[in-house]
């Protein structure tokens, strides 16, 4: 463990922090990591193997991030977000390498308990929302709606999900999952948890 202003996280001795970097306590970063200077990770977070953080990226707190993923600048991961292995993040909406952003990229928001499956790519100005599901290998290219599952390429919505991670059939308005008894609404194509 180091510790660093009082806090306590774990680092491998294969990954790189650099200076200015604000990790939060029982975090456990693996093999291979590199977090930028000005990075932000929260606390009880897990990075997997050859994970990259982006300078400007904000990562919340319980959040785990699979192998091979890169984080760019401007992305933004809420609390109990899942990026499963692979998962590619971009800010850059027409990357060229002979007329560079220098810094002004596109951001995008994962917002709080949204899973993403493996290989999943999330194209930047999109926003994920509160407990959405990403189906492994889509291309993620407009905004999710809370509770929505999608997949495909480009990414479509087939359902809704509990934030349990349960499927919901809707066969009226309202409905509780069977699996953790949460309650929901669907009004004009929206979830509302009760």
């Amino acid at each position: 463990m180091r510790a660093k202003g009082g806090k306590k996280y774990y680092v491998h001795p294969t990954s790189i922090i650099d200076y200015g970097v604000k990790i939060g306590n029982k975090t456990k970063i693996w093999h291979f990591c590199h977090i930028m200077a000005g990075a932000r990770i929260g606390h009880n977070c897990s990075l997997g193997q050859n994970v990259y953080v982006g300078g400007k990226a904000v990562i919340g707190n319980y959040v785990r991030i699979q192998n091979n993923v890169s984080v760019y600048d401007e992305v933004v991961l809420k609390d109990y977000v899942f990026c499963g292995p692979s998962t590619v993040f971009t800010n850059d909406v027409n990357p060229r390498s002979k007329y560079p952003k220098h810094g002004h990229y596109v951001s995008t928001l994962v917002k709080e308990g949204a899973s993403i499956g493996a290989n999943a790519t999330i194209i930047c100005g999109t926003i994920i929302g509160e407990h959405a599901f990403v189906g492994a290998g889509s291309v993620v290219t407009r905004n999710v709606l809370n509770y929505s599952i999608v997949y495909g390429n480009p990414a479509r919505q087939h359902g809704w999900m509990c934030e349990c991670g349960e499927k919901l059939q809707f066969d009226q308005k309202t409905m509780q999952c069977s699996k953790c008894h949460i309650k929901y609404r669907k009004s004009h194509d929206k979830i509302i948890k009760l």
